[in-house]
């Protein structure tokens, strides 16, 4: 008895299901993005101290021609004319946030006068934490 022949199949990748795995990628790599809210350029003094700051902390930075911006840690930073902008910038935050915490991030070559300004009128909003940013130095630095 003879048997019919039966149709060779060819090989095929299937690719019915790298859509959903495309559609999954792109899904976590929406979830797990971080921006940065602040994108103020400072040379930052060097420490050998190492702590790590939360995430959604405000920021108020200084750069080396002594502007300040401000940025609470939700939104981009924002450019404030004075010390006293950044006391009713804090004043507000700290309104919504009570246990906020704060970064001042300032250049390496700011006076030290304007600084000062800047953490007296965090302190009078009532900030309970202020980070100071600095670089780490390294074992290879030294």
């Amino acid at each position: 008895m003879k048997l019919a022949a039966s149709k060779k199949h060819e090989p095929a990748i299937p690719t019915a299901s790298m859509a959903d795995i495309a559609f999954l990628l792109i899904i976590f790599f929406m979830l797990t993005i971080t921006f940065e809210v602040d994108k103020t350029q400072v040379k930052l003094p060097k420490t050998n101290i190492r702590i790590e700051i939360p995430k959604k902390a405000a920021y108020v930075a200084i750069d080396s021609t002594g502007r300040i911006k401000v940025s609470s840690g939700e939104d981009l930073s924002a450019s404030v004319p004075s010390a006293d902008e950044v006391h009713s910038f804090a004043v507000g935050v700290i309104a919504q946030n009570p246990q906020k915490d704060f970064v001042l991030k300032a250049d390496g070559g700011v006076s030290y006068g304007d600084v000062d300004l800047v953490m007296d009128a965090l302190k009078r909003a009532k900030v309970r934490t202020i980070y100071l940013l600095s670089e780490q130095v390294t074992v290879d630095d030294i």
